[in-house]
């Protein structure tokens, strides 16, 4: 039976796919001697965000994923990321290939939310393998799984995430509307004649933020000390 081991080598952004993709460089290593035919590869990409420190802005910014800080020991959890096919080319001693990775900007998916909350640093990742490998031996070729205990640590660095997001989006963020929040936008967008639905929304958060910053009677000359209409008449 075939004994592998992997190691991340590096990440890097795929600059020629038609979506935002990862690309993450590994070494998988045959440490039995036998010669590999090749591998039908399965890897689960988990984030292990409890193995990495976090900036008083970053913490807040998890909040919504992870509760207070206070509560980290008990919410501070892996997160699914992706679970991506590759297949890894006949090789002896060891190989090298690239694992795609496409990814999301979709802001309600916990893994692109903790991503995008990061200021800097590494997303640390856990890659756990599994899948089939074909050997060849003198008396012809095997077939067998993939160790459940095949795993590699990796590192992605936060930059390489926002540089490759923002050749794909730049300056921008993508939130997932119902239809009818859609239609109820788009009546009050063509109401105003507003042109474009950024504007809509901020059209909304400024008026909102108008009425949230409405002084109140002990704010306004001459209403200081005024007492309510409802008290003066039950004083009345």
């Amino acid at each position: 039976m075939a004994d592998l081991s992997f190691q991340c080598l590096g990440v890097a952004a795929d600059i020629y796919a038609a979506g935002p993709t990862l690309n993450i460089r590994l070494r998988v290593t045959e440490r039995s001697g036998a010669k590999v035919h090749a591998i039908a590869l399965r890897a689960q990409l988990r984030i292990e965000p409890q193995k990495r420190r976090y900036s008083p802005t970053e913490a807040a910014n998890l909040g919504d994923l992870f509760g207070a800080t206070t509560r980290w020991a008990d919410t501070l959890r892996p997160l699914q990321f992706a679970t991506v096919p590759a297949m890894v080319p006949g090789f002896s001693d060891s190989c090298d290939f690239d694992l795609p990775v496409p990814c999301t900007y979709d802001l309600e998916i916990a893994a692109t939310t903790y991503f995008h909350a990061l200021d800097e640093g590494d997303i640390p990742l856990m890659l756990l393998f599994s899948g089939t490998v074909f050997t060849k031996g003198e008396t012809g070729f095997s077939v067998a799984p993939v160790s459940w205990q095949a795993e590699a640590p990796c590192l992605v660095p936060i930059g390489v995430w926002r540089e490759m997001m923002d050749r794909f989006f730049p300056n921008c963020g993508w939130i997932r509307l119902s239809r009818d929040t859609l239609q109820t936008l788009g009546a009050f967008k063509n109401r105003r004649a507003i042109p474009t639905w950024e504007q809509a929304i901020t059209t909304l958060l400024d008026e909102v933020a108008g009425i949230d910053e409405l002084p109140g009677p002990d704010q306004v000359p001459g209403l200081a000390g005024t007492p309510d209409r409802t008290e003066a008449r039950e004083t009345a």
